[in-house]
C-alpha cells in the first residue's frame, strides 16, 4: 500500500475520531429517546430517563442547548452531610427525652402539690420541653431531607454508570457533566416546547484505581410554558 493511501486513511481516521469526540451527546440521546416513544418501547425509555415522559410527536428538533457544565461529583458531599445530620439528630434524642421525663415528673407532682411555685415549675419545664422538641423536629427534618437527597443522587449515579448495585457508589470521586436542552415538538400541527436535563458521570474509585465512565441520561423533562 502506497504512502499516499496510508496518509489518506490516517486523515480519515483522525477526522472520525475528532468528530466522535466533539459530537453533541444530546443529539444521539434524544434521537434514541424519541425513537423509543414512537415504538412505544417503555423499557428503552425507562433505561434512558429517570422519569420517562411520553411526548407524542410528528417531528421534533433541538432548538438550543447550553454549554456542558462540569462539576465535582455530588454524592460524597451529600453522603457526608447525611451522616453529620444523622449524628446531630441522634445526639439530640437524649436531651429531648430528659426534658420530657422532667416535665412528666413535675406534672405528676402537680397532682398532689398545687402550689404557685409548683405550677410555675411545670410551666417552665413545659416551655423548655416545647423548645427542645421543636429543635429536635428541625434536626429530624434536616436529616430526612439530606437522606432523601443523597438517596436520589445515588440512584441517578448508578443509573448513569449502569453498573447495578455499587457498594462504594457514595465514595466515588470525579466529575458530573450536565446540559440543558430545549426541544420543539410538533404534533397535529401544534408546537410544544420541552426542556431536557441530561447528565453524565465520570467517576473513579480511589482505593482500587477503578474508573467508571457513565452514559448520558435524562434526569428530568419539563414542558416550557
Amino acid at each position: 500500500m502506497g504512502r499516499k493511501c496510508l496518509f489518506i486513511i490516517g486523515v480519515v481516521a483522525f477526522l472520525f475520531t475528532l468528530t466522535s469526540c466533539t459530537s453533541k451527546p444530546e443529539d444521539s440521546l434524544l434521537k434514541s429517546y424519541f425513537h423509543a416513544i414512537m415504538l412505544n418501547d417503555v423499557t428503552t425509555m425507562s433505561s434512558m430517563a429517570i422519569e420517562p415522559m411520553v411526548i407524542e410527536s410528528d417531528s421534533w428538533k433541538i432548538t438550543s442547548a447550553t454549554e456542558m457544565k462540569i462539576e465535582d461529583a455530588f454524592l460524597p458531599a451529600l453522603n457526608t452531610m447525611e451522616l453529620e445530620l444523622k449524628k446531630k439528630m441522634e445526639d439530640h434524642i437524649g436531651p429531648t427525652l430528659d426534658a420530657k421525663d422532667q416535665l412528666d415528673a413535675a406534672q405528676d407532682e402537680l397532682k398532689y402539690n398545687r402550689s404557685p411555685a409548683m405550677r410555675k415549675k411545670v410551666a417552665d419545664l413545659q416551655a423548655a420541653y416545647d423548645a427542645i422538641f421543636e429543635e429536635h423536629k428541625q434536626f429530624q427534618k434536616n436529616y430526612n431531607e439530606a437522606k432523601a437527597a443523597a438517596a436520589q443522587e445515588e440512584e441517578i449515579t448508578k443509573f448513569s454508570l449502569g453498573a447495578g448495585d455499587i457498594a462504594t457508589a457514595r465514595s466515588l470521586t470525579g466529575q458530573v457533566n450536565s446540559k440543558q436542552v430545549e426541544v420543539a415538538v410538533t404534533n397535529d400541527g401544534q408546537v410544544k416546547n420541552y426542556r431536557f436535563y441530561i447528565r453524565q458521570y465520570v467517576l473513579k474509585e480511589e482505593a482500587t484505581n477503578t474508573n467508571f465512565r457513565g452514559r448520558w441520561i435524562i434526569t428530568r423533562i419539563e414542558p416550557i410554558l
